[in-house]
């Protein structure tokens, strides 16, 4: 009985505290919800827009279209394709069990996903992700069938879904490689055209984006994107298509001929308009494809760079491409070798292609007539140095335009010394050698630290620059400089952009020909062209395998040694221009040391052989007429190659080439320099015997079969049979070995000014 009444107690206190408990919690709700009430009724909004505005509303970055490159027929170079990136929402498609597998089906049949990695990664995912990328930059074609079953009426086929953006296509491949440049995968313009006008084919990407208006309504807005401008360049393809066909055939003829490699370690060509500075061609071997930068195939022939990018003895093969896939910083020193363009960034000592540059700074400074003599034994001793003539047979009597058209050392340095150090270094700026071009490609050097100035330039290194060695340039300053020689004296400034258009096709910007100065008189300019004539129509012109069959060109050989000096590696090259009466346009070709016996590597034929090659085709297509008889085998030729023969219409007259300055032989007086055989005849009759012609023991020497070449049975060395040239000619001693063309390529007697 006390035990039920205990109970009851005990039963009636726990009732009464429950009761408090309850009334404390219901009070506690009550004021939480009033809280809750007074926080939305004054600040519900603002709370609501903050939540709302962290939520994601399918915000995206719509892509522009990058500007194309167009040739200057309109003919595409590089344009830009609209692409799909194929993206999975692993969320969407795990909302229902009966999307999955059709989902796996389509990805499978249409795009050839792999549908094991994807189950697996929706099972992983599934909660999570609403972005992962399964395929990138798949054409319209290859995502259209995927597509249509996306859009279907009543399809299973969920969370799948099309990112665009946009790739780069280059259409002719190799094509202008360095010219073009590439773009990066985040579509910037590395090298070429690519970069210096990246600013103007880039466009500003639009915006697609939710938000949530004053209702706190979403709504959509698209900003959209700005397409890029386009750049109609200077290039002709079919020239420059006509330009690399014949650089990859030396390639391939002299490929692992000497040596294992490519048949040179650079071989370029510029084509200009020599009245404008309009680069029609331009293009260098080795070559690169613009749809695959990075393929390590194009790099078997060069020679290998080490990390630091210095060359190493070894050249890149089959076998040992590896080398540079397991090392990624000799990998990039080696493509960054391939990608960039020989023709405006490598330097080196041009060689007799300068000898014009030379006479001009003399007759238009007034230091000498052009019609002057000179005696050439040789070599000639300077400054302590003896520097030899490429014929060190001696030449004998010359006159300037002889000296020209043979190519002779001794006769430079005459003129070089009557023109004196000062106003040689003037003219050298005048003619821009040593300063960019600023030519609208990316990577042009500036060599003015490898040009002497007139405090550094001393007598003997007067000599050698005179003829082309003992300071650096590129092929476009070279060739800049060279068509104001030609064209009566302007100096255009080069370009490769002649225009830029808007997305919709209308004009921005013509870019015209500017002309920056007047290097030499007009006067001064017709006898540089009778003289450069002279270098093919010559009898011993150094030129005359440039010349194409029906034409009539002019031009100046060159040949340089390389450093170190003695090691018998020279770069041969051919400048010069057609027709021959009436410029209209320049080529250069440059061989950087062919890949032949170091014995006949001294040759510019290498060159003037290219050089035929594109003209005979070049000419024809440009519409200019033939002016020479043709031989049967000139006829055989250019039928053999398809090539229409224009000739002239019949009331056409031609005018004759120009043989020299018209007063060959002429000795005048005032024209001494101080130093042997100046030139003048004197009525002592001193030199009445130099002055005959120079006897040609080299005539006598047996021909070798086997490459043509005269050998002298004294010293074993080829010989040029028509010009005396020693080929493969070294150093002996303190001698400073001249070169010229056919033969050594005058070596500085002091050092080439530092970098």
């Amino acid at each position: 009985m006390d035990n039920r009444k205990r109970n009851n107690k005990f039963t009636i206190k726990m009732q009464k505290k429950l009761v408090v408990l309850f009334i404390m919690v219901l009070l506690a709700f009550v004021g939480l919800s009033y809280r809750l009430f007074t926080i939305t009724r004054d600040n519900g909004e603002r709370y609501k827009k903050q939540v709302l505005s962290q939520q994601k509303y399918d915000s995206t970055t719509l892509p522009y279209k990058r500007g194309s490159i167009l040739d200057t027929n309109g003919s595409i170079l590089a344009s830009s394709e609209k692409v799909y990136n194929v993206v999975l929402d692993a969320v969407a498609v795990s909302e229902d069990e009966s999307y999955l597998e059709p989902t796996l089906e389509a990805l499978r049949s249409k795009i050839g996903a792999d549908t094991s990695e994807v189950r697996a990664y929706i099972a992983e995912n599934g909660e999570t992700s609403r972005y992962h990328v399964l395929a990138k930059r798949l054409e319209f074609e290859e995502i259209q069938g995927l597509m249509e079953l996306i859009n279907e009426e009543g399809s299973l086929v969920k969370g799948v879904w099309f990112e665009e953006e946009y790739k780069r296509t280059y259409p002719g491949g190799s094509l202008a490689c360095d010219v073009i440049g590439f773009t990066t995968s985040d579509n910037v313009g590395s090298y070429g055209l690519e970069e210096y006008y990246n600013d103007t084919l880039s466009g500003t990407p639009g915006r697609e984006y939710g938000y949530l208006n004053d209702d706190s309504n979403l709504e959509r807005t698209t900003i959209p994107a700005v397409d890029g401008n386009s750049i109609v360049t200077t290039i002709d393809i079919n020239i420059q298509s006509i330009v690399e066909k014949y650089l990859k055939k030396f390639d391939e003829q002299y490929r692992d001929n000497e040596h294992e490699g490519n048949g040179s370690n650079n071989t370029g060509c510029i084509i200009m308009d020599v009245n404008s500075g309009e680069v029609l061609a331009m293009a260098s071997y080795p070559v690169f494809d613009l749809n695959d930068t990075r393929n390590l195939e194009a790099l078997i022939g060069m020679r290998m760079l080490d990390a630091e990018g210095k060359k190493t003895e070894e050249y890149i093969n089959a076998e040992n491409l590896s080398v540079l896939e397991n090392d990624t910083e000799i990998m990039y020193q080696n493509l960054n070798a391939l990608w960039k363009n020989f023709c405006i960034c490598d330097a080196y000592e041009p060689g007799s292609v300068s000898k014009p540059f030379t006479v001009a700074a003399g007759i238009e400074s007034g230091s000498i007539t052009g019609n002057e003599s000179y005696y050439c034994e040789g070599k000639r001793e300077i400054g302590g140095w003896p520097i030899s003539c490429h014929n060190t047979y001696g030449d004998g009597w010359l006159t300037v335009t002889e000296g020209i058209e043979r190519s002779c050392n001794v006769n430079m340095m005459y003129v070089a010394e009557a023109t004196g150090i000062s106003t040689f270094t003037e003219f050298q700026h005048i003619f821009n050698l040593g300063l960019k071009t600023n030519i609208d490609l990316a990577g042009e050097a500036r060599t003015a630290s490898m040009v002497y100035t007139k405090t550094t330039m001393g007598p003997t290194e007067l000599a050698t620059c005179s003829f082309g060695q003992g300071y650096n340039a590129t092929m476009i300053q070279m060739m800049s400089g060279f068509c104001s020689l030609i064209n009566g004296g302007y100096y255009y400034e080069p370009h490769v952009v002649k225009k830029i258009i808007s997305p919709s096709g209308a004009t921005v910007q013509n870019i015209e020909p500017r002309v920056l100065r007047q290097t030499i008189s007009e006067t001064t300019s017709a006898k540089l062209r009778e003289m450069c004539n002279q270098v093919v129509t010559g009898e011993k012109g150094t030129g005359k395998t440039a010349r194409p069959a029906g034409y009539m060109i002019g031009g100046k050989t060159g040949t340089a040694e390389t450093l170190p000096r003695g090691n018998r590696e020279y770069v041969v090259s051919f400048l010069g221009y057609a027709p021959a009466d009436d410029p209209q346009i320049a080529i250069y070709v440059v061989v950087d040391r062919p890949n032949v016996s170091k014995s006949i590597m001294d040759d510019a034929k290498y060159a003037t052989r290219i050089v035929r090659s594109i003209l005979t085709e070049v000419l024809p297509y440009m519409g200019i007429y033939m002016t020479e008889e043709l031989s049967e085998e000139e006829i055989k030729e250019l039928e053999e190659l398809q090539i229409e023969i224009m000739t002239p219409p019949a009331s056409s007259e031609t005018e004759g080439e120009g043989e020299g300055t018209g007063e060959e032989g002429t000795r005048e007086e005032g024209t001494s320099t101080g130093g042997e055989g100046t030139g003048e005849n004197t009525e002592e009759g001193e030199g009445t015997d130099e002055n005959q012609e120079r006897e040609e023991p080299w005539k006598d020497f047996p021909i070798d079969p086997e490459t043509g070449y005269a050998v002298d049975p004294n010293t074993g060395n080829y010989v040029d049979p028509d010009t005396g040239a020693v080929l493969g000619g070294s150093f002996e001693g303190s001698s400073t070995q001249g070169t010229g063309d056919g033969g050594q390529e005058g070596a500085e007697a002091s050092p080439t000014p530092e970098e």
